[in-house]
């Protein structure tokens, strides 16, 4: 009796031509064979089903854990409550990857520890002290996301008014 959805089952398929063809496959070839299929797993619903079958069972946590390769919190996070629940945590998690910032900010003023070190060919521990010296003048800079970053401002690069 087959478990795989259609689309994981084929993906399969695909991946073991490919793995028994008489041409070696391109490694692209492969490799898109290889996401293909993992992406194919990832969306079918038979892990899920296997995890509530095997609880029903008498399985536990541990156990799920063991056979998928992760940690008991991992796979409760993964699998535990009803459809909905399950729906929400993932979005959430969506939701905090797409909101997230990917770098710091370019608009920053004044120049980073880093760069002030670099810029004088010192390094940025005698940036802080010559900060706390009052040689040089730095800012911490807050962003309205809660982060933030010290900004130091050399004679050439005045600190921005503060709002």
């Amino acid at each position: 009796m087959p478990f795989l959805s259609a689309d994981a089952a084929r993906e399969l398929a695909r991946l073991a031509e490919l793995e028994a063809g008489s041409a070696d496959p391109a490694p692209l070839e492969r490799l898109r064979g290889i996401r293909s299929l993992v992406a194919a797993l990832d969306a079918d619903p038979v892990a899920l089903d296997a995890v509530r079958e095997a609880l029903d069972g008498g399985a536990t946590w541990d156990d799920v854990a063991d056979a998928a390769g992760l940690s008991p919190s991992a796979a409760k996070y993964r699998w535990a409550g009803d459809d909905a629940a399950i729906a929400h945590r993932q979005e959430a998690s969506r939701k905090r990857k797409r909101e997230r910032p990917s770098s710091v900010p370019a608009d920053l003023p004044g120049l980073s520890v880093a760069e002030a070190a670099k810029r004088l060919g010192v390094t940025p521990q005698a940036i802080y002290q010559r900060v706390a010296r009052g040689l040089l003048e730095a800012l911490t800079v807050e962003l309205p996301d809660g982060r933030s970053y010290k900004r130091v401002f050399l004679a050439e690069t005045p600190p921005a008014e503060e709002e």
